[in-house]
């Protein structure tokens, strides 16, 4: 069952979004290399609970972390462990606040020192990829009109969409009804409509899009080794089209 959210409860979404906002932000800003996944970790723990939240992954089917830590070929769900970041990674960090009852999520990649022209443009297309679907949600349409421009946007640059990871709804709960896979056909899945909330989450590989799962039982890599960047943001439908929850 899909929820409808009121107006109150997006109000409070976007306040909790607003947390999950500042701290990807921060997080963004002091990611440098030499710095441990775990430091980083600890510090997303500390700017989301100083701000009144509290990490929707720590413990989430016994996740150990406050955030996803995903590096290279590595594309979601990487442990925040001892690593250190090195100049020319590019880092995907996965991230959700859980605050007054409600859950947002969102993701972003960045670059980690200099780092090579298909490592740029991957991360670009990936970003370009997520505002493509975002701009066209509106009351009315089919979620697979939202599919099919997201996979437009990424095959037409030459690169995967990862087929086996999906975007989802969120609310209440971290992962609500519908599934929302990043490839699809126009006219197809349901349609749309004012006050669904949903994390929308392109996967983007520059080689292979077929994934596998490490050996800690969490870390999703790309199965031939290729660069892989993840975008995410929680969006509401609104009755003129859509709002971005965690800008």
């Amino acid at each position: 069952m899909i929820s409808i959210k009121t107006s109150n409860e997006i109000k409070t979404m976007r306040r909790g979004g607003r947390i999950l906002a500042v701290t990807l932000k921060e997080l963004s800003n002091i990611a440098k290399p030499g710095m441990k996944l775990s430091k980083i970790d600890k510090i997303a723990h500390d700017l989301i609970t100083k701000s009144g939240g509290q990490p929707s992954f720590l413990n989430y089917n016994g996740y150990p972390g406050s955030m996803c830590a995903s590096i290279n070929d590595e594309v979601v769900h990487g442990l925040p462990r001892e690593t250190k970041l090195r100049d020319g990674d590019i880092f995907s960090i996965d991230c959700g606040v859980y605050f007054e009852g409600y859950h947002t999520d969102s993701a972003i990649t960045i670059p980690i020192g200099k780092i090579g022209k298909d490592a740029i443009n991957l991360i670009s297309i990936t970003r370009n990829a997520l505002y493509k679907g975002i701009d066209i949600i509106r009351p009315g349409i089919y979620l697979g009109d939202v599919s099919a421009a997201i996979q437009r946007e990424v095959e037409s640059a030459g690169m995967g969409v990862v087929k086996d990871l999906v975007g989802h709804g969120i609310g209440k709960e971290l992962h609500e009804e519908p599934q929302i896979p990043n490839f699809g056909k126009r006219g197809t899945g349901i349609i749309l409509r004012e006050g669904m909330t949903l994390a929308i989450e392109p996967m983007v590989t520059l080689g292979r899009p077929e994934i596998k799962v490490g050996k800690d039982n969490w870390t999703i890599f790309t199965v031939d080794g290729s660069l892989s960047a993840h975008f995410e943001h929680t969006i509401c439908v609104t009755k003129e089209g859509s709002e971005i929850l965690t800008k």
